[in-house]
């Protein structure tokens, strides 16, 4: 009996500074490795889900200056959180009918606010799908101002803009425009 306490003793030392080396060990591996870089919503990867509005953007060709405009106003995770959102977004061509230099303006760092601003004109947080918006209605959108909804011969507006195309995503919904939608 006393033979087996004995044993039963040993191993238990071996367990518990087994087990106390095998804890310090990944936290010295840990030490040495270089700082992980945290990252926000935007950095997780899902590859079974539907794409969210930023991943939505990122994949159309006519959407470039947009996205680099999201980029520089710091917005990425912002929209690639969980939402809902409705971004009305303009097209590259949309952009090119601004004066020129606005975009390159606009995307200087001293700019960032102003940036940041019009395109928060652009989102609303909620779902606005065309066929339950209603000719005359006014929405506030994120930064705070209104955009007014008309509808003419079966086409839906948003501040004279018509919108030509819907895109359903994971996180909310995309209506592609023809102009950058300017806060008043």
């Amino acid at each position: 009996m006393k033979k087996s306490i004995k044993i039963l003793l040993l191993v238990g030392l071996f367990a518990v500074f087994g087990c106390k080396k095998s804890n310090e060990a990944p936290a010295e591996a840990t030490g040495d490795a270089a700082p992980t870089e945290a990252v926000g919503q935007s950095g997780v990867v899902d590859e079974t889900s539907s794409p969210n509005i930023v991943q939505t953007a990122v994949a159309s060709k006519d959407h470039t200056t947009l996205v680099t405009a999201v980029k520089a106003a710091g917005l990425v995770d912002a929209l690639s959180n969980a939402g809902p959102f409705t971004v009305f977004a303009p097209t590259n061509a949309a952009f090119e009918k601004l004066p020129a230099g606005t975009v390159e303006g606009l995307l200087k760092p001293e700019k960032k606010e102003d940036l940041k601003s019009i395109l928060e004109y652009h989102t609303y947080v909620g779902v606005l799908k065309t066929d339950y918006m209603q000719d005359g209605q006014e929405f506030e959108m994120v930064n705070p101002k209104k955009i007014k909804i008309t509808k003419k011969d079966g086409k839906t507006y948003v501040n004279g803009s018509e919108i030509v195309a819907s895109i359903e995503t994971s996180n909310g919904i995309i209506h592609v425009i023809g102009d950058v939608l300017l806060p008043k």
